[in-house]
């Protein structure tokens, strides 16, 4: 069966599509006959949270997500670069301590609080990227998050902490890769992380915007119309193949929170990347899911017009993202490049369900060597340490 999503003035309603049969599918029958029509026992029937936001909810209010800095925090900013520098220390190391905000601190920290339990997103704008270099901007990009996360992850098995988000043609391996792709990519988490962070170095001559759904929206909807759905998202049996094999649930009821941690090509492969014969395939029931789940998802969700030297920060735990095609353009300020990086903070993070763990630890606490590479290309890097040995 096929599902539409629209909204309502209860909020998003997600039907049978007028395209496909208009009684219920069978496998909502089959759920029925195998008693998973109502929700898990510990979930409840419904979130009352500032993370349970809709799109047209924050459409035209961006002032509620967006923190617009002014000319005297932009001269603060500069000024916590400069005193950082005059240390002489590597890059790797800036923090709330070094690099010192005290104005613009405050807001910084209030910021982490909404990430953390507020809606969910916010995005710092007004850096200039022209006005820096590309190892200033990086400091900056550093040390402004310092207020917000405390922690930075590793991102892969090579220790790379900056993840350079950029379009290359130059191989169909590296053209199947959303990181280097063109193409619009679905709904996702961060397989890692509670905080997802980039900053645009330079955006794209056309597209790319930043699109996000809440969870929260999604779970609400389906507790209200799809019972079955929250069940089949939180058994453990989904074999997810990225980035180690291992069966889990999609969806948590942890800690009195609720943590999502979707994506569809560890459990679908995609062209380039296609998934191994010998692993075992998604039934039709989680099939069904992951569509109903993508399709509420784009019925509810915000989309974000991106501007060069914006730092983007969304929690990963409550909130799905995905961005629009683009087209880049000749000159290298029609390019688009995103600095990606994932973070945690001590103070706020939340209790990580027992499933995920093993991905927070590789992040967050496994004692490997940190690599810092300030251009995507490894031929051209120009390390963020001073000393490499």
């Amino acid at each position: 069966m096929r599902y539409s999503c629209t909204m309502d003035l209860e909020g998003p309603v997600c039907r049978p599509s007028l395209h496909g049969p208009t009684h219920k599918s069978s496998t909502w029958a089959s759920c029925v006959s195998d008693g998973l029509s109502s929700l898990p026992s510990d979930y409840p029937p419904v979130l009352q949270h500032e993370l349970a936001w809709t799109g047209q909810q924050l459409d035209g209010r961006e002032s509620e997500y967006v923190l617009n800095l002014t000319e005297n925090e932009l001269l603060e900013v500069r000024s916590a670069k400069d005193r950082f520098k005059s240390l002489e220390l590597d890059g790797d190391l800036v923090n709330r301590d070094n690099f010192p905000l005290p104005t613009l601190g405050s807001k910084l920290e209030q910021l982490s609080q909404d990430i953390y339990n507020g809606k969910g997103l916010s995005v710092v704008r007004g850096i200039k990227p022209d006005d820096y270099s590309v190892e200033d901007l990086t400091i900056i990009w550093l040390g402004i998050q310092s207020y917000i996360a405390d922690q930075r992850g590793c991102q892969d098995h090579l220790g790379n902490m900056l993840v350079h988000i950029v379009a290359d043609n130059s191989s169909m391996m590296k053209l199947g890769h959303h990181r280097h792709s063109t193409s619009a990519i679905s709904f996702h988490n961060e397989e890692a992380g509670d905080v997802v962070a980039w900053l645009t170095r330079s955006t794209a001559a056309s597209g790319g915007k930043c699109i996000v759904a809440s969870a929260y929206t999604i779970y609400n909807m389906l507790a209200a119309h799809r019972p079955d759905i929250i069940r089949t998202l939180a058994k453990s049996d989904w074999p997810f193949a990225l980035p180690q094999f291992q069966c889990r649930p999609i969806l948590f009821y942890h800690d009195s929170k609720l943590v999502m941690n979707f994506g569809r090509t560890p459990l679908l492969g995609n062209a380039v990347h296609p998934r191994p014969e010998h692993l075992p395939k998604l039934n039709d029931r989680q099939r069904e899911a992951l569509d109903v789940v993508e399709a509420i998802a784009q019925a509810v969700q915000l989309e974000i017009k991106t501007e060069a030297g914006d730092m983007h920060f969304i929690n990963n735990l409550a909130i799905l993202h995905r961005r629009e095609g683009f087209v880049d353009g000749q000159s290298a300020q029609q390019k688009r490049h995103l600095v990606r990086m994932r973070l945690r903070s001590s103070q706020l993070g939340w209790d990580i369900p027992n499933d995920l763990k093993q991905e927070w630890h590789n992040a967050f606490e496994t004692d490997t060597y940190q690599t810092w590479h300030l251009e995507p290309m490894p031929g051209d890097v120009f390390p963020l340490r001073k000393y490499t040995n």
